[in-house]
């Protein structure tokens, strides 16, 4: 996908600040975090959302979990907490229609997941 962002870093054609890279996933430094960690884990293929997830996809999606979890604990925040989220859709929060995970940590997580979030 030629005008996505995340495809861009994944490319090469944009420099993220990378966290951890192998040859599926690229994780690195959102550059608007909502905590004092916040990293964003992509597919290094292309999937618009978890929409566009199929049966061939859950291995993927596992990974970028397995990551976070590797993420987590190398950089200590496992044992006190951290919070992995995919969001789908514009409604949701979804900004970049490339699929990602949020890793976020370095303070106590409320709910809802953001202060300014109305109430039902």
């Amino acid at each position: 996908m030629t005008d996505c962002l995340f495809c861009k870093m994944v490319d090469g054609r944009i420099a993220p600040s990378i966290v951890y890279e192998d040859s599926e996933v690229l994780a690195f430094n959102d550059i608007q975090p909502r905590a004092p960690v916040h990293v964003l884990l992509v597919p290094k293929r292309h999937i618009a959302t978890l929409n566009d997830l199929g049966p061939g996809d859950a291995e993927t999606v596992g990974k970028l979990f397995l990551v976070a979890r590797a993420i987590a604990k190398d950089r200590g925040f496992d044992r006190n907490g951290y919070r992995a989220v995919i969001n789908c859709n514009a409604d949701a929060g979804q900004s970049v229609f490339h699929l990602h995970l949020h890793l976020l940590a370095g303070r106590e997580m409320g709910w809802p997941p953001f202060p300014d979030a109305a109430s039902p």
